[in-house]
C-alpha cells in the first residue's frame, strides 16, 4: 500500500503539470510554464519511487489511465470542451482496463 502514495502524488503532479500546460500558451507565459515544467519534474520523481514496488506496466497503466480521466474531467470542467458518448465510453473502458489490471491480472502481484 506504501507504493500507491507516491504514484498518486504522481499522477496528482502530472494532472496540474498537463492543466498548467493550456494557461502556458505554448509556453510564452513565465508562470504558467514554471507550474508545467514543475509539474512534470515532480510527477517523474514521486512515478520512480512508485517504481521501487510496483511493476513498470501496472504503475504506468494505472497513472496513464487514471491521469486520461481526470484530464478529461478538467477539460470538461474548468476549460468548457465537449465530450462525446465515444469519448465517454472511451474513457470508461481507460478506467476498466485499470481495473483488470489491478484486480485480476498476476501482473501486479510483487
Amino acid at each position: 500500500m506504501r507504493a500507491w502514495l507516491p504514484l498518486a502524488l504522481a499522477i496528482l503532479a502530472e494532472v496540474i503539470g498537463t492543466s498548467a500546460l493550456k494557461a502556458s500558451a505554448g509556453f510564452s507565459r513565465l508562470w504558467p510554464s514554471l507550474v508545467v515544467v514543475a509539474g512534470y519534474g515532480t510527477a517523474f520523481y514521486f512515478l520512480s519511487l512508485a517504481l521501487r514496488q510496483i511493476p513498470v506496466g501496472i504503475a504506468y497503466a494505472v497513472w496513464s489511465g487514471i491521469g486520461t480521466v481526470l484530464i478529461t474531467l478538467i477539460g470538461v470542467l474548468a476549460f468548457r470542451q465537449k465530450i462525446d458518448a465515444a469519448g465517454v465510453l472511451g474513457i470508461a473502458l481507460i478506467v476498466a482496463g485499470v481495473l483488470v489490471l489491478n484486480l485480476w491480472s498476476k501482473s501486479g502481484a510483487h
